[in-house]
């Protein structure tokens, strides 16, 4: 199966999100070193660009929506998996273009790929909770045709 320039685009994305986590340095420096030096290619760039440097302007709002669910504080989550639930919660609010399966679907290949072993379950079964609230339209419609 080949991959998208999009899904490529939110893997960088996820790793620069965990390196902001981690180092604390800009997202925009962050951003601009991984276009330097990361194979960039087959990427969609200016998404890359766009979750690495809005996402984090949103930070409280996307945590609105998820610490709710959480059974920990965000702080005890897996950096990964908090990396990946900001990305698709942004995603959820800021691009009703993408269905929301396909939002849930590339946060649970992250987690598989970049992630603890078990932890695509808990980022699916918090990430189906935000879908019914946040995209309640979108959700439901889909479960009437079902």
């Amino acid at each position: 199966m080949k991959t998208s320039t999009r899904t490529r685009a939110r893997r960088l994305a996820l790793q620069g999100l965990y390196e902001w986590q981690m180092s604390k340095n800009k997202p925009q420096d962050i951003a601009a070193q991984y276009l330097l030096e990361k194979e960039t290619a087959n990427i969609d760039v200016a998404y890359f660009r766009e979750i690495l440097t809005q996402l984090p302007l949103h930070l409280d709002e996307l945590e609105e929506e998820i610490h709710p669910l959480l059974s920990r504080p965000m702080e005890e989550i897996d950096p990964v998996e908090r990396a990946v639930l900001w990305l698709g919660t942004y995603e959820l609010v800021h691009h009703p273009e993408i269905p929301y399966r396909v939002i849930i679907n590339e946060a649970v290949e992250l987690v598989k790929m970049f992630g603890a072993e078990q932890g695509h379950r808990f980022i699916n079964g918090v990430m189906d909770k935000i879908a019914a609230k946040v995209r309640a339209v979108e959700v439901s419609a889909r479960k009437k045709e079902s």
